[in-house]
């Protein structure tokens, strides 16, 4: 069974990491929940307090985590403060470097641009975002036109928030299959993803 991680914080944006949520746990779950184990962790496993305030518990910290397959970073104001974060930072980056593949939504682009990830590479995020990326990656190639974008071999940034839902069905579809990626489509009623088939 693969493991996929989502990595939470303070301030994070609700639809940034809830929508990724759905969208794999549903696909586990119509997968009888032999393919995929889904699971949020957090830089340890204290409760955290999104954007406009829910409240939220981090299934783990990340120094319990070993290692995952595929790894969700979703973005928020709070990605501010992780980029400052040197040693979470580099905890992060060994889990980007030994993950089969990590898909960023929204500002959580911040979090692969601080790690080097985006160096020279395409990159989607929020439309609000593209100026302060700027600072960070100056060498990194902006996709505004665009609701998702492959930036390397194993690296996925989605635009803004519901953003995130298009771009974890198309990896989805890209890791377990189109058919499980319809009958998730179908189960959610995500009209966008069925239009495109």
């Amino acid at each position: 069974m693969k493991r996929l991680g989502i990595f939470i914080f303070d301030e994070v944006e609700v639809l940034d990491f809830a929508g990724p949520f759905e969208v794999f746990s549903v696909g586990s779950q119509l997968s009888d929940y032999s393919l995929l184990e889904v699971f949020t962790f957090g830089a340890d496993d204290s409760l955290i307090r999104t954007k406009n305030g829910l409240q939220v518990k981090p299934d783990f910290g990340i120094s319990e985590l070993l290692n995952l397959d595929f790894l969700v970073l979703p973005g928020g104001d709070g990605s501010k403060k992780v980029i400052q974060n040197s040693d979470l930072l580099f905890d992060l980056e060994l889990l980007i470097q030994n993950s089969r593949w990590t898909m960023s939504v929204c500002s959580g682009s911040r979090i692969l641009a601080k790690t080097g990830f985006l160096e020279g590479k395409p990159y989607c995020t929020h439309h609000e975002v593209f100026e302060s990326m700027k600072e960070i990656v100056p060498d990194g190639i902006p996709k505004p036109e665009l609701r998702f974008v492959q930036s390397n071999d194993k690296i996925w940034t989605a635009a803004g928030i519901s953003a995130g839902i298009d771009l974890s069905l198309y990896l989805l579809e890209k890791t377990f299959g189109e058919e499980l990626a319809l009958k998730t489509a179908k189960y959610m009623e995500y009209q966008p993803y069925l239009d495109s088939k």
